[in-house]
């Protein structure tokens, strides 16, 4: 009994190691970076690009409608980050809905009572610069346009240090 409560506690020791390694390895963009440069739709048929946004503090989110660890996290994103920093011109969020159009996603604001500004990615051409696969994502891009700081799923220590390190990066504004 004890020989395999042993070898089920090194299995999912294992496991999880590869799960790390797996979700580094599709992380294209690491700390201290420059954040990749990417166009995206402010609203339909209105282009913007990310370098518009130097000198700002950025937060860059990835999700999916379908995503249960994104319908945890959005929620306090709003409530915890959006709502505290919304009219702070030092900080712009970009909440990306990866494989998803404009219909989509309000659709998915509309039913989850998301007031936060939510962009599509329908092809992944802006998710493709920052990782290959896993999602919720969050990118923290600097004032200087480097990225300080990178999370993948969802948990609450991650979350509590994002929302540290946006407060300290507005703080320096």
């Amino acid at each position: 009994m004890k020989i395999r409560i042993l070898f089920s506690a090194i299995f999912l020791m294992i496991f999880w190691l590869r799960i790390g390694v797996a979700q580094e390895e599709t992380t294209f963009v690491k700390i201290s970076d420059p954040v990749p440069y990417f166009e995206f739709e402010r609203s339909p048929g209105k282009i913007e690009n990310v370098s518009g946004l130097r000198g700002k503090t950025v937060l860059i989110t990835f999700f999916a409608t379908w995503c249960e660890p994104c319908k945890q996290e959005l929620p306090k994103i709003q409530s915890d980050i959006y709502n505290r920093w919304k009219r702070n011109s030092g900080f712009e969020i970009l909440v990306f809905g990866r494989e998803h159009g404009w219909e989509e996603i309000e659709k998915f604001a509309e039913s989850n009572k998301l007031n936060l500004p939510l962009y599509p990615d329908p092809e992944r051409k802006i998710y493709s610069k920052f990782a290959g696969q896993y999602i919720p994502r969050n990118f923290l891009i600097s004032k200087d346009g480097k990225v300080i700081f990178s999370s993948t799923g969802f948990n609450e220590k991650d979350f509590k240090k994002l929302k540290t390190m946006i407060e300290e990066q507005i703080k320096n504004n």
